[in-house]
């Protein structure tokens, strides 16, 4: 097997199982440890995984997120309901934000019933999904493509961005800590900035699990949000304190 298409198989692994040992992928691929290394290495360097004592994960960090193809498949069904809640903020007629995020992608479904609607996106899956959908009108953001996030970024999304004005906005971040959103991708956060000040509105969309966690970089304050909407399963003392900051919060 070529150097690429190994690279290729480690990561599509690391995607089913999360971390996976140096010895198991010496087997699994019948190569040495100092090739696995190297293919750990360039790997890492990509930004595709991280190297950690005998291995290799995907999972996230304070300073790196996973592939969108792992974090798709993490709490599916919090992230549906989340979406599900997230859609009853949408009426008929309007222009709408929505962000690279997993959680963005899982309100799809909700959206029929909703048109006619302008999406606004850099999300290639949400590019893909809703250019069939009959009174949904999709503005796709171009720029620089990622295929970690599978989606677009740089200078030229937030060129676009900067000329267009939506009535909402609909994004999440990969971590919340106290009273305030965070991401590991400056490029990502960049993004994600430059959506809530295109919008009259904005909610972000997380899961309870994203909540008491960190990461590299600030995306916003909560109350920079006009709501956070998250699933119930969030403890009810998270819940108080946020509500006593003056965060409007929204259970699904």
């Amino acid at each position: 097997m070529k150097a690429d298409s190994r690279r290729q198989k480690i990561v599509e692994l690391l995607i089913e199982e999360g971390t996976a040992s140096l010895d198991l992928l010496c087997r699994h691929f019948d190569v040495s440890v100092m090739t696995i290394h190297r293919d750990l290495d360039e790997l890492e360097a990509q930004g595709l995984l991280r190297k950690q004592r005998g291995g290799a994960t995907i999972k996230s960090s304070t300073h790196f997120d996973s592939d969108f193809r792992y974090r798709t498949q993490l709490c599916a069904s919090e992230k549906r309901c989340v979406a599900q809640r997230t859609a009853e903020f949408i009426e008929p007629g309007m222009s709408v934000m929505l962000d690279d995020g997993s959680t963005s992608q899982a309100i799809v479904p909700f959206l029929v019933g909703k048109s006619p609607l302008t999406v606004i996106t850099n999300n290639l899956s949400l590019i893909a999904d809703l250019g069939g959908l009959a009174g949904i009108t999709v503005l796709a953001l171009g720029g620089t493509y990622s295929k970690k996030f599978n989606g677009f970024f740089g200078i030229l999304t937030e060129s676009a961005l900067q000329d267009l004005r939506a009535d909402v906005a609909l994004m999440s971040s990969s971590s919340i800590d106290g009273a305030s959103a965070f991401h590991q991708d400056l490029e990502v956060v960049a993004v994600k900035r430059r959506m809530m000040e295109s919008s009259a509105r904005c909610f972000l969309m997380a899961d309870h699990h994203k909540f008491e966690r960190t990461a590299l970089y600030l995306l916003a304050r909560l109350d920079e949000f006009d709501g956070v909407i998250t699933n119930s399963a969030l403890a009810k003392h998270k819940a108080d304190a946020l509500r006593r900051d003056g965060i409007s919060l929204y259970l699904a």
